[in-house]
């Protein structure tokens, strides 16, 4: 890995499934160079997959298969801009649809309990709409969801 700044992320023993469905699922992104570990470990043995190298819609990425001790929160996510309401349901259905779990307000956990922000960029424009009035009613319809319904979020900004 060239970057040097790399996303760390643990996970008990999926890294390599999760790398896959990502690079699967998000544009610009892929699964590197597969580590197996050059001895035991305490929660492996010599040659299982330690780390694996990957990318999720361009960000360099490591999944470290570092067994059940630590598990992923909503303090950390990816924020996942779209463009229109496909993309929004092609990525929210595929993250979902994969044993994960919807949330509020257009997160959603996949099923290493990652969190996603699947995000349109209609939503944000909204909500910062210099018109305070325009983006509050965007952003009191955007507390009613779960996956972001643009067409509703752009019917609450028009009022």
């Amino acid at each position: 890995m060239t970057s040097k700044n790399t996303i760390c992320l643990w996970y008990d023993s999926e890294a390599v499934a999760a790398a896959n469905f990502y690079a699967k699922t998000f544009p610009d992104s892929a699964v590197g160079t597969i580590h197996r570990a050059p001895g035991d470990y305490p929660d492996g043995k010599l040659g299982d997959v330690l780390l694996v190298e990957f990318t999720v819609a361009g960000i360099p990425c490591i999944g470290l298969n570092g067994g059940p001790h630590f598990k992923h929160n909503e303090a950390f996510s990816f924020q996942i801009a779209t463009d229109d309401q496909a993309e929004t349901d092609r990525l929210w259905n595929a993250i979902v649809g994969n044993g994960g779990q919807e949330s509020e307000c257009g997160w959603c956990k996949d099923r290493w309990g990652l969190s996603w922000q699947i995000t349109p960029r209609a939503l944000t424009e909204a909500i910062a709409d210099p018109d305070r009035a325009a983006a509050k009613r965007a952003f009191d319809a955007m507390m009613t969801m779960k996956k972001i319904d643009i067409a509703a979020i752009e019917a609450a900004r028009r009022g």
